[in-house]
């Protein structure tokens, strides 16, 4: 009985975002930013990001965020986003004309993106954070 509450308390919600026209290096960029962070903190930052791909990356979490909101009745309050990765998608090869009668290949990257949000307790943070100090403090001590 104690695995099935572990498993209710460890619900972990997606949504997933795919095609976007955006290439998978430049997507990770944004991604990073949010990589951890509580729910409100990461929709400020996409929404004050200057990259392109953000405003698509937010409706994604947006996204992600209201299916744990309305499927599985978690607190948006307590949601975070426990990862956030990107793919490749499908490429458009197109071909421009250079000298001596050679082309030259552009490859037109589009990328899929998976955002998983998980609601977090406050006493596994508590506990989290006392982890961390106690290693900091045996770090400096040696």
């Amino acid at each position: 009985m104690a695995n099935k509450i572990e498993k209710e308390e460890s619900l972990v919600v997606k949504a997933i975002g795919k095609s976007l026209k955006s290439s998978p290096q430049k997507t990770n960029l944004v991604l990073g930013l949010i990589r951890g962070l509580k729910v409100e903190k990461a929709i400020n930052n996409l929404i004050f990001s200057k990259r392109r791909i953000s405003g698509d990356i937010l409706k994604i979490l947006k996204s992600a965020i209201s299916n744990a909101e309305n499927n599985h009745q978690l607190d948006i309050d307590k949601l975070i986003v426990k990862e956030a990765s990107v793919g490749k998608s499908m490429v458009l090869k197109r071909f421009r004309p250079r000298a001596r009668g050679r082309a030259g290949k552009i490859l037109k990257t589009f990328s899929r993106i998976r955002i998983l949000v998980q609601e977090r307790d406050e006493s596994s943070e508590k506990k989290q954070t006392k982890i961390k100090k106690t290693k900091e403090d045996n770090g400096t001590k040696n």
